[in-house]
């Protein structure tokens, strides 16, 4: 397997990272105009004010930079271990997979325990990596 393929998902959640972004900003920016003269300088005014179809996007964008920074280690030590095979990549796609899959619930109706539920998923397939990773590094 060419070890270039790790980079597959690694660029389609820096993708998903960017697509969350840009919904956070469509959703924000509009929002913060209709607020008129409210003084959001106050500590916890802007939260307090922000209906889910903003705040959602904003902690789901939060959220990719939590998880997927451990993806984004693993996949960088993957590659330069020359270790990238079948099921990394698979497993790699699983959790991307179901990123985009979580992102789509929190961004939009939020049904919290599908989310829950579609964030395990993504968490299983990233223990494994990170699980086969160092019991490789361990020589186990």
């Amino acid at each position: 397997m060419q070890q270039t393929a790790i980079f597959g998902p690694f660029f389609a959640l820096m993708g998903l990272t960017l697509a969350v972004w840009i919904v956070l900003y469509a959703r924000r920016i509009p929002f913060i105009r209709s607020l008129g003269d409210v003084d959001l300088s106050v500590p916890g005014e802007f939260a307090r004010l922000s209906p889910a179809s903003v705040s959602n996007p904003s902690d789901n964008f939060k959220n990719l930079f939590e998880l997927p920074v451990l993806f984004y280690a693993l996949a960088l030590y993957l590659f330069a271990t020359q270790q990238v095979d079948g099921a990394y990549v698979t497993a790699s796609w699983i959790f991307v997979a179901f990123r985009v899959l979580h992102s789509a619930v929190h961004t939009t109706f939020n049904h919290v325990m599908l989310r829950f539920n579609l964030y395990l998923v993504s968490c299983l397939a990233l223990l494994y990596i990170g699980g086969r990773a160092a019991l490789g590094q361990l020589g186990a």
